[in-house]
């Protein structure tokens, strides 16, 4: 007993929609997670130094611009207002260090004063971050 075999148009190409949708999906991927870190108030460039210290987070950062605008763990804060700031924070989070982030800008004076004002509110010690220079 014999078959009849039945011809069936070959397809005119292969099937690309699935390939598509993954790339399309990786995309997306790709774009949400590079835009979870938050992104610093302004523009801070670190001195370099021979290691680099990264802050694990952000609640305990000190940003200090060129320009001497301050924010503490996210928020702009004023110098006069800076040491009721400290010490809230120190009251809220008695065991991480204050990790400052000065601009490479900023004069060292400068620097010097903020370090000198944190000491004053009680802080008693201090990461200063920098980035990795070459030698």
């Amino acid at each position: 007993m014999r078959f009849r075999q039945r011809h069936r148009p070959a397809p005119d190409g292969e099937n690309v929609l699935p390939l598509i949708n993954v790339v399309f999906l990786l995309l997306v991927f790709f774009m949400v997670a590079g835009a979870l870190e938050r992104a610093d108030l302004f523009e801070v460039t670190p001195p370099e130094a021979a290691l680099d210290a990264e802050p694990e987070d952000r609640q305990g950062l000190l940003l200090m611009a060129a320009d001497g605008r301050l924010a503490l763990g996210g928020v702009v804060v004023g110098e006069d207002d800076l040491a009721a700031a400290v010490q809230a924070w120190r009251a809220a989070n008695p065991e991480t260090v204050l990790k400052v982030k000065a601009d490479a800008a900023a004069e060292a004076l400068a620097v010097v004063g903020l370090l000198e004002d944190l000491r004053a509110a009680g802080i008693e010690q201090v990461v200063l971050l920098a980035t990795e220079g070459g030698r």
